[in-house]
């Protein structure tokens, strides 16, 4: 069993940059995948970032890459979301995941076993 908290959403003006925390605890397996994505109003669940816990395999949306990065820190059992020049259209709320199958893709919401409760993200122009 894996549990994920996430921290560090805020209100921030667009071109700021906020960065988010998923603590993890349980066992986590460098196998495994560590997602974060995020929903907004009236919208599906979308994939933002992921990573294996190993450090390898950093995949990002295309409307992410170049300004959002995904790190971890294993020491603390954490995989933080650095996001930078956010826009308008950032706003949602961005939850982490786990997926636990190595041989998943971890591109989709339907590849991850455990969630975390969300932290509320929101961008004003």
């Amino acid at each position: 069993q894996v549990q994920l908290v996430e921290s560090g959403g805020e209100l921030v003006q667009a071109g700021g940059s906020l960065r988010l925390s998923c603590a993890a605890s349980g066992r986590i397996f460098s196998t495994y995948a560590m997602g974060w994505f995020r929903q907004a109003p009236g919208k599906e669940r979308e994939f933002v970032a992921a990573m294996r816990w190993s450090g390898s395999g950093t995949n990002y949306a295309d409307s992410v890459k170049g300004r959002f990065t995904i790190s971890r820190d294993n020491a603390k059992n954490t995989v933080y979301l650095q996001m930078n020049s956010l826009k308008p259209e950032d706003t949602a709320v961005y939850y982490c995941a786990v997926d636990r199958d190595y041989y998943s893709s971890y591109a989709t919401q339907y590849d991850y076993d455990y969630w975390g409760q969300g932290t509320q993200v929101t961008v004003s122009s």
